[in-house]
């Protein structure tokens, strides 16, 4: 069993240790407290020399007392010097407070976000909700559901990103990384009755080699409409309308027939543009055959879809050339934008 004696030496040094260890005065203050403070270490043990035998009393109370003397003055010296260093330090580098601030660096927006919340601005004025879906889907509403079953040529038109994961009992695979965001248009008609007047923005994934014009990673915005006695007319009054409220009130507009497997009949939309026409969007009346899978009966509903993709009216709007510096992370490039 350790002597008291020997314990207050043994603290004493502990002590010692840690207040060399104390490098500003708050360090200081909390090894004042632990060691000399009302509940501290060395006052305990002082306070516990009464309850020795007779014959021990003498030399621990010895002990503690010279301890804590030591410690007191050497806490006295270990501020003066923290002090001192904290003087020197502040003469140093003394802080001239008229000087004019430092200037923060301000984010800014990313390109892509500028355009997809100009467009969400469009056709909410127009009375479209914003809705969002997941990334990763099921093969059964990015492709099955919008007319294009396992054995449909259009398949073809999408390069998938597919995934190991929830493969069929025959090794097929059934869930991948969306190819676009049409797949909301199901989700949304399962889960709801008309009217539907809806926007789903969101990031899409196609395995394919990527040129100034293409990647494999890139936002789409999905447009949808349902109810009784929609019409064509009433998709090309909106897109008519979206594309002078984003282009300018003086933009001409064409429409072209065209071929998407979840319209029909379904067209391309583009804009005059500096003397060119320019494809911007692919549209269509919503087919018969996606209205059934979702529950509705195409002789009483109708509905129009539309897609377009933020980046490709980017490099339009501000005279980007290559798709790919939208993900480069380029601040040079990044940094025009507001």
């Amino acid at each position: 069993m350790t002597a008291p004696a020997d314990y207050a030496a043994a603290l004493r040094d502990e002590a010692l240790a840690a207040l060399d260890r104390a490098g500003v005065p708050g360090a200081l203050e909390s090894w004042r407290v632990e060691y000399l403070g009302r509940s501290g270490k060395l006052t305990a043990a002082l306070r516990s020399v009464a309850q020795l035998p007779p014959e021990e009393r003498r030399a621990a109370g010895a002990a503690a007392n010279e301890a804590k003397a030591l410690l007191e003055r050497r806490l006295a010296e270990r501020r003066a010097e923290i002090e001192a260093a904290l003087a020197q330090n502040a003469g140093a580098g003394a802080l001239d407070v008229t000087l004019p601030g430092r200037p923060v660096p301000e984010g800014r927006h990313h390109p892509s976000t500028i355009v997809m919340r100009e467009i969400q601005a469009i056709f909410r004025d127009m009375g479209f909700q914003i809705a969002e879906g997941p990334e990763v889907e099921w093969d059964k509403y990015n492709f099955e559901m919008l007319n294009i079953p396992q054995d449909h040529p259009a398949r073809d038109m999408f390069d998938t990103f597919w995934l190991d994961a929830n493969r069929a009992p025959d090794g097929g695979f059934t869930t991948l990384l969306r190819t676009h965001t049409s797949p909301m248009q199901a989700r949304i008609m399962e889960a709801q009755e008309p009217p539907i007047r809806v926007i789903i923005p969101g990031k899409c994934y196609r395995y394919e080699a990527t040129d100034a014009t293409h990647e494999s990673q890139f936002h789409q915005i999905e447009g949808l409409a349902v109810d009784k006695g929609v019409t064509f007319a009433n998709l090309k009054s909106v897109l008519y309308d979206f594309a002078r409220r984003m282009f300018g009130p003086d933009t001409r507009v064409r429409f072209r027939c065209d071929y998407f497997p979840f319209v029909e009949p379904g067209v391309d939309m583009a804009i005059e543009w500096r003397g060119d026409w320019l494809e911007i969007l692919g549209a269509g009346m919503v087919h018969p055959n996606v209205l059934r899978a979702a529950g509705y009966d195409p002789a009483v509903y109708s509905g129009f879809a539309f897609g377009m993709g933020p980046e490709r009216i980017a490099m339009l709007k501000y005279g980007v050339n290559d798709i790919r510096l939208f993900l480069a992370n380029d601040h040079r490039f990044l940094s025009q934008f507001r």
